[in-house]
């Protein structure tokens, strides 16, 4: 049976969705997800279309995918939502207890966050790419949460929403900080995505198809690897310093560079042979990587 989609799109929305008294605030709220029935709610049945940014803390019974390994979650999770997403939760694993901080786009219009926000590339990451968290960390956490839940519900004045912002902005810096502790203690599963990459990269670019093919997106890697692609380019950039669409462009360049010096075939063509629709792009980008373009690489 297809299942139902449910739009909520403001904090009021939310509320009403989970049977929850109204919120303190119009554009940001704090939820204690123990105060939430899954009986009353049947998450497990539904697709949520959320217009909010969320970041949802969770401590479960069980375990949960993370890569190719299973983890247990005893430690707890954070997940993260970007307005406009859509959600469709696990209706089998049971809470512990856990935080759900929502806010409103238009809470963060002309400040410092609205203008960065994206740049926090976890609000894209999926499900099963979430952060693990220790109890210090979780600590860490619930002050700042604390802080923001605090704030919203004394009466509102010309600093609250500054306030609640700064505490926001400080809540996603330390996740940031936090994944990047995870990128490395994950060793393991870390190094077995670069090797596995490393791999996908080579059979691509060895295949004789590329005038075909054409130069691959950083989509078609994070497929193969069961990754969103700015998991991959962020564990990527913490390893090698390079995102992922820099290590395709480097794979390419080597290859063009063997073409450039082991046969006579013109710069056009080993540009469409390389999966360019236009010459001048291949020309581009290898400059870029060489600093020579790809006649006077030839006659040097």
């Amino acid at each position: 049976m297809p299942k139902s989609f449910i739009n909520i799109n403001s904090v009021a929305d939310l509320h009403r969705y989970y049977g929850l008294e109204s919120s303190k605030h119009p554009l940001v709220t704090v939820i204690d997800l123990t105060k939430i029935k899954r009986k009353d709610t049947d998450f497990g049945s539904h697709f949520y279309h959320l217009g909010l940014y969320t970041i949802v803390y969770k401590k479960f019974q069980g375990s949960l995918k993370y890569g190719r390994s299973d983890y247990d979650f005893q430690e707890g999770a954070l997940m993260f939502t970007a307005s406009g997403q859509v959600m469709q939760p696990s209706a089998d694993t049971e809470i512990d207890e856990g935080w759900f901080l929502a806010f409103h786009p238009d809470f963060m219009y002309g400040s410092q966050l609205g203008k960065k926000i994206r740049n926090y590339t976890f609000f894209d990451y999926g499900s099963n790419e979430a952060l693990h968290i220790s109890d210090e960390e979780k600590k860490t956490l619930e002050n700042v949460i604390s802080t923001i839940e605090t704030e919203y519900s004394k009466n509102i004045d010309r600093h609250s929403q500054g306030l609640i912002l700064n505490n926001i902005e400080l809540l996603l810096n330390y996740c940031d900080r936090f994944y990047e502790r995870q990128f490395f203690t994950r060793s393991k599963v870390s190094n077995d995505v670069l090797q596995d990459f490393e791999k996908l990269l080579n059979v691509y670019f060895n295949d004789e198809n590329l005038i075909d093919k054409g130069l691959p997106e950083v989509k078609y890697f994070a497929e193969k690897l069961h990754l969103s692609s700015n998991y991959l380019s962020d564990l990527l950039t913490k390893y090698s310093g390079k995102t992922t669409i820099e290590h395709i462009h480097l794979k390419m360049v080597d290859k063009a560079k063997n073409l450039l010096l082991g046969t006579s075939k013109s710069v056009s063509e080993i540009a469409y042979e390389l999966g360019f629709g236009h010459p001048s792009h291949f020309t581009k980008i290898f400059k870029a990587k060489t600093g020579f373009s790809p006649l006077h690489f030839r006659k040097n």
